[in-house]
C-alpha cells in the first residue's frame, strides 16, 4: 500500500483516493517572467515522478498544474523589457515547456492559467465576501478576514497571535488585522485589469490557485503539491479561502518537496544564488539533471554542486555502459527486482532506494553479459528499462547517451571520433603500439574515452 507523508498531520498515511482507483493532483507551477532555475527544476521532476508513479500503481491521474501569468513580478520586468505583458509570458511559458520536456516531464492534464480563470476568481472571492470572510477596504481592495477561519495555521503549526505579534503595522494600513490578506488589487495606472463587483482591478496570488485548482478538480480533491517554500502564507491561506468559500476539506494529502540548496542556503531568485536550467543543460544531458533530482528523497535538502551532478553523470555511464550492447526485451513485470521497486517506492516515493535496485539490476545485467547470457541479459536489460522508466529515466539510446556527453565548440564529430578509432584499431593489427597510444591520448585529450573489448573498441565522450 502507499504511504504519503502528508505534511498537513506530519505524518505517513495510507493513499486513499477520494475516488476508488483515481487521483486528483493539483501542484502550484510557474511565474513565468524568467526561465526556470533548478529549484524549479525539482518541483517540475518530482511531481512528474509521482505523476507517473500513480498511474504505474494504477490510479487514473488528473494532474493539474497551473501557471501565474499576472503579478508584480511580471508587470515589472514587462516594464523594465520595454514589452507587453503577453509576449513576456508567452516567451517564458515556451521556455518552461521547453525546460521541461528537455527534463523529460509530462505535461500536465490541465494547465490553467490566471488570466484565463478570472470568472472562477471573481465568483470564489465574492462568495467569500457573501459568507463574511472577506471585506472590501476603503483603498478598492478586497480581504480575506483571518479572524473569520477557525483552522487558520494547521498546515504550517504557526499561531496567529505569534504572527501578528511579529507584523507591523503602518498606521495608514486598510487592513483590520495586519495578517489579513489580499483577494483582489485595485486597479493602478498603467497596470492591466480586469472588471470586478469592487471595481477594475487584478488578483492576489493565493486567491488564484484556490480557483483554479476547485474549478478543475473539484472543491475537494486528493493531492496539493509545490515546493516546501510556498507552505506559508500561499498554501496556509488557500486553504482558508478554499474552505471558506466551498464549507468542506480542501485538500487530503499535502505534498512539499525540499529545498534546492548552494552551500546550505536555499536557491532563490530572490538571493541571486540560482542558475538556470538551461545554463546547466549545457553541462549535462538532461537525464544526468533528472537523475540527479530524484537520486535524493524529495522531502529533504538537495545540495547542488558540480561534483554532485558528476555523480549523476557517472551513475547514469553505469546504466548505459550495462545496457550498451544488449537488445533489451519487452518486459512489463521486473520479478523480484520489481516487488523491491514498489516497496520503495510505496514508502512515501522513496526514489534514492529505488534506485538503489535499479543499480543492482545494472550489477546483474553486467555478470549477464560477461558471462554470455544473452538471454538472461536481454530480460535484465528489459527489466532495467522498464523499473527506470517508471521514474522517466534510461529513455534514451544507450549507445547515444555514452557518446553524446557535452561537447564543446571546436570538439571532435563522432564521424571524427570514429575515424580515429578505426585508424588506431588499425596499428594495433599492425602491432603500432606507439601510434596507437597516440591516437587513444589525443582522443583523451578531447574528452573521449575509448574502452577495449573483446568484441572490439567503443567511445563515450567523458
Amino acid at each position: 500500500m502507499l504511504q504519503i507523508f502528508n505534511n498537513l498531520t506530519k505524518k505517513k498515511e495510507t493513499f486513499k483516493p477520494i475516488e476508488a482507483g483515481k487521483a486528483g493532483m493539483y501542484v502550484c507551477g510557474m511565474t513565468v517572467y524568467d526561465y526556470c532555475h533548478v529549484g524549479h527544476a525539482r518541483v517540475l521532476v518530482v511531481f512528474d515522478m509521482i505523476a507517473r508513479y500513480l498511474r504505474y500503481s494504477g490510479y487514473e491521474v488528473s494532474y493539474v498544474r497551473n501557471i501565474t501569468d499576472i503579478d508584480d513580478k511580471i508587470i515589472k520586468r514587462a516594464n523594465e523589457n520595454g514589452e507587453t505583458i503577453d509576449s513576456l509570458t508567452g516567451r517564458f511559458i515556451e521556455a518552461m515547456h521547453e525546460d521541461s520536456a528537455a527534463l523529460g516531464v509530462l505535461p500536465p492534464d490541465q494547465e490553467p492559467r490566471a488570466t484565463t480563470s478570472m470568472d472562477q476568481i471573481i465568483d470564489m472571492i465574492q462568495t467569500l465576501v457573501d459568507k463574511g470572510y472577506a471585506y472590501s477596504a476603503d483603498n478598492g481592495d478586497v480581504y480575506y478576514d483571518i479572524s473569520k477561519f477557525e483552522g487558520y495555521g494547521k498546515l504550517s503549526g504557526k499561531k496567529l497571535e505569534d504572527l501578528r505579534a511579529g507584523e507591523r503595522v503602518a498606521v495608514d494600513d486598510v487592513k483590520d488585522d495586519p495578517m489579513d490578506f489580499v483577494l483582489w488589487k485595485a486597479a493602478k495606472p498603467e497596470e492591466p485589469s480586469w472588471e470586478s463587483p469592487w471595481g477594475p482591478g487584478r488578483p492576489g496570488w493565493h486567491i488564484e490557485c484556490s480557483a483554479m485548482s476547485t474549478n478543475c478538480l473539484g472543491d475537494h480533491f486528493d493531492i496539493h503539491g509545490g515546493g516546501l517554500d510556498l507552505q506559508f502564507p500561499h498554501h496556509e491561506n488557500e486553504i482558508a479561502q478554499s474552505e471558506g468559500a466551498t464549507g468542506c476539506t480542501f485538500v487530503n494529502y499535502w505534498i512539499h518537496n525540499g529545498f534546492v540548496q548552494i552551500k546550505q542556503e536555499k536557491m532563490s531568485k530572490s538571493l541571486g544564488n540560482f542558475f538556470t536550467l538551461r545554463e546547466v543543460l549545457k553541462e549535462y544531458a538532461p537525464e544526468v539533471m533528472r537523475y540527479f533530482i530524484l537520486a535524493s528523497h524529495y522531502r529533504s535538502p538537495l545540495n547542488y554542486s558540480d561534483q554532485n551532478l558528476d555523480s549523476a553523470k557517472a551513475a547514469m555511464g553505469r546504466f548505459y555502459n550495462a545496457l550498451r550492447g544488449v537488445e533489451a526485451a519487452d518486459v512489463c513485470d521486473g520479478g523480484e527486482y520489481e516487488a523491491r521497486f514498489r516497496k520503495a517506492m510505496d514508502d512515501d516515493f522513496n526514489t534514492a532506494e529505488a534506485m538503489a535496485v535499479l543499480f543492482e539490476v545494472a550489477n546483474a545485467l553486467n555478470v549477464a553479459k560477461a558471462e554470455k547470457n544473452s538471454q538472461l541479459a536481454a530480460q535484465l536489460a528489459g527489466q532495467l528499462k522498464f523499473l527506470g522508466g517508471v521514474l522517466g529515466l534510461l529513455q534514451d539510446d544507450a549507445e547515444a547517451f555514452m557518446k553524446g556527453g557535452v561537447s564543446a565548440e571546436g570538439d571532435l564529430n563522432d564521424a571524427a571520433i570514429d575515424a580515429l578509432v578505426q585508424q588506431r584499431n588499425e596499428a594495433k593489427q599492425e602491432k603500432n603500439w606507439a601510434e596507437s597510444d597516440r591516437i587513444r591520448d589525443e582522443l583523451q585529450a578531447q574528452g573521449v574515452v575509448l574502452e577495449d573489448s573483446a568484441a572490439g573498441t567503443t567511445w563515450r565522450r567523458d
